[in-house]
């Protein structure tokens, strides 16, 4: 070969790859660009940093990164808590709406009225809410319609089990003391339920406020001066920020407790019933892999819980000279002892 040509066939094949590395470029720039982080916001009712808070935003993180998000790679976590404050709420859930995030976790029912406010486009799941339809939150269970959709705590209908298992662990019981919040419309609704089961298994029942923890020490010690009392808790804000100063007071003062969570039990309440409220916020994941994946929150039926558990803490039943029936403890999805 020439040497002309040699040199002409040394250029043409440096030209071409020159053209296949530089088509390789955009290629290899674009496998390296990292993923793109989604931001979810997290508003709930109770302080950020309480015990009950971190179990659940713990088994909401695992179940998320089981759906392939993780936290600091491809998700980034935005949380605030109005620590049962509506000022507080509505100051948070304006602070998250501004950042824009691609789904917002409403955790609790005080959360609820201002992140609706807020937005009307961003994609928001609730959890620990009751009654959503009746509050307005969504049109119907099975087609929420708008941009929210969620986890619903209970149905009415489970406060009248309450009274009924106040009478099944301390049968001597002839008067209830329930603790409730007057501003809350759950509240409200749980008492009437317990009001008109009460006078079927002969228990009186009377209401306390749950609005100002020296107003509930004050009521729950008055009401205590008479014989017979008992104790039902009712699902609500204050009630589960006051819940240590609650069951130290129901033990304090001999009443025979029931509530509507198993952290009261934990604490040393003497009997809970309701939804597992761990397992509610594990659930809201999927609904939010799905939201990320396309889908929209009116398409996603809001869901009922699907677990109920029922706690004794017999420790506290023997404090308070309770002698709870084999039977009624082998009902119990866990005994506390």
């Amino acid at each position: 070969m020439h040497s002309a040509d040699l040199g002409a066939d040394m250029q043409r094949r440096e030209f071409l790859n020159l053209v296949a590395c530089s088509a390789t470029w955009p290629l290899a720039a674009y496998a390296q660009q990292p993923e793109r982080r989604r931001r979810i916001g997290v508003l709930t009712g109770i302080a950020g940093n309480d015990a009950q808070t971190k179990s659940r935003l713990s088994a909401f993180l695992q179940e998320l990164q089981r759906l392939g998000w993780t936290e600091g790679r491809n998700i980034q976590m935005e949380i605030r808590g109005a620590a049962g404050s509506i000022a507080d709420a509505r100051k948070h859930a304006a602070e998250l709406v501004a950042l824009g995030p691609d789904v917002i976790l409403a955790i609790g029912n005080v959360t609820m009225p201002p992140l609706m406010e807020a937005t009307r486009t961003i994609p928001i799941i609730f959890a620990v809410v009751i009654d959503p339809v009746g509050t307005g939150y969504v049109k119907s269970l099975s087609k929420p319609g708008a941009n929210v959709t969620g986890f619903m705590m209970f149905e009415y209908s489970l406060s009248g089990k309450w009274p009924e298992l106040l009478k099944q662990i301390a049968p001597q019981v002839t008067r209830a003391a329930v603790l409730r919040e007057p501003t809350f419309a759950g509240g409200i609704g749980q008492f009437a339920v317990i009001q008109a089961v009460a006078p079927s298994i002969g228990l009186e029942v009377i209401a306390i406020n749950a609005s100002d923890e020296r107003e509930i020490e004050r009521d729950m010690e008055s009401f205590a001066q008479s014989p017979n009392g008992g104790l039902i808790v009712t699902s609500g804000p204050a009630t589960v920020g006051f819940r240590s100063r609650i069951v130290t007071l129901a033990n304090r003062c001999r009443l025979p407790s029931v509530y509507y969570e198993r952290l009261f039990a934990a604490e040393g309440g003497l009997l809970s019933y309701g939804p597992n409220l761990v397992d509610a916020t594990r659930r809201m994941a999927g609904y939010v892999d799905r939201i990320f994946k396309g889908e929209k929150p009116a398409e996603l039926p809001v869901q009922v819980p699907n677990k109920y558990d029922l706690v004794v803490n017999l420790k506290t039943a023997k404090t308070l000279g309770l002698d709870v029936s084999p039977a009624f403890l082998a009902r119990a999805d866990e005994v506390i002892e």
